[in-house]
């Protein structure tokens, strides 16, 4: 009888991790014919992200706004990074590339100048922060030889820079920790999201960066408004790549190592490095107290 059982649940976990693989991989005769599915697995993988909770707000005994940078240099956080280069699918695309194709469509209606969703932009107001060009020293030449201007300048005297996965070096989280008295619970919400890149006019000039040059948030996005399109994004599962995960997933359950670089405060949000200026230390040590802080809270409530 444990035998069967056993068999009945190795079946049921390889069933639905071939919902999650590469479909139809092992039976293409052509490349063409890799990615189809029947039309059985199109209605099994009619699925849509987890809703959240309706939450009260006499529910929420504390809560806490927290803004954090997460660094994509440390391994935890490769996830969101990788692919930066090369065409491997639909399947295998970054977190930037996921985010600017569905900006570039229109599926993301709406982007934000701020952590506060109060402006808007368009597409035409991100070309300043995702593009910039530069005349070489031999375009100005030529243009002082030949009396024209920057318009009819040959493109091969011009140097266009545009914001591609690989200059993302971080992202902008916003998100809610919040203690929720009914179910007697510490929780997390997202609420926003930004990737961050060096500034686009340093690039095109090709200058060093260092340490100074503080990652600038190209846009942000309201994070519930963009789950469905993340949750049919898969990120790489490096343990098993016939099981995917997706971005939806991968943020909610906080599968990303963040530092707190804001909490919201009486002074007008600053941010920790306005108060604890130049010690790196020292930031990352009051970043740790937050966290210490939101989580000592749902300790003392257990404690008798």
């Amino acid at each position: 009888m444990k035998l069967k059982s056993f068999l009945y649940t190795g079946l049921f976990v390889l069933a639905a991790s071939s919902a999650y693989a590469q479909a139809n991989i092992l039976n293409a005769k052509i490349p063409e014919e890799i990615g189809m599915k029947t039309e059985a697995e199109l209605l099994l993988d009619n699925d849509k992200p987890l809703e959240y909770g309706y939450v009260g707000d006499r529910d929420i005994l504390f809560s806490k706004m927290t803004w954090e940078k997460v660094v994509l240099d440390e391994r935890v956080n490769f996830p969101l990074y990788f692919p930066v280069e090369g065409n491997l699918g639909d399947d295998r695309k970054s977190l930037y590339q996921v985010l600017k194709e569905n900006l570039d469509s229109g599926m993301i209606s709406k982007v934000y100048a701020d952590s506060y969703f109060t402006e808007e932009r368009t597409l035409k107001d991100l070309e300043s922060a995702l593009t910039a060009s530069r005349i070489t020293d031999a375009g100005i030449d030529y243009m002082n030889a030949n009396g024209v201007g920057e318009d009819e300048l040959p493109e091969e005297y011009v140097i266009r820079k545009d914001i591609e996965p690989a200059d993302i070096n971080s992202y902008l989280i916003k998100g809610l920790w919040y203690f929720d008295k009914r179910q007697g619970e510490l929780k997390y919400r997202i609420l926003g999201i930004a990737p961050a890149a060096p500034d686009v006019q340093l690039l095109v000039q090709g200058g060093e960066l260092s340490e100074t040059n503080e990652p600038i948030p190209m846009f942000w996005v309201f994070f519930p408004e963009v789950r469905d399109i993340l949750h049919e994004a898969k990120a790489f599962n490096n343990a098993n790549s016939a099981s995917p995960i997706s971005f939806d997933h991968l943020l909610n359950s906080r599968r990303f190592h963040g530092i707190i670089y804001k909490e919201e405060n009486v002074y007008g949000d600053r941010e920790v490095k306005e108060y604890v200026a130049d010690n790196a230390l020292m930031q990352l040590l009051e970043s740790e107290r937050i966290k210490d802080k939101i989580r000592d809270f749902e300790q003392d409530m257990w404690s008798y």
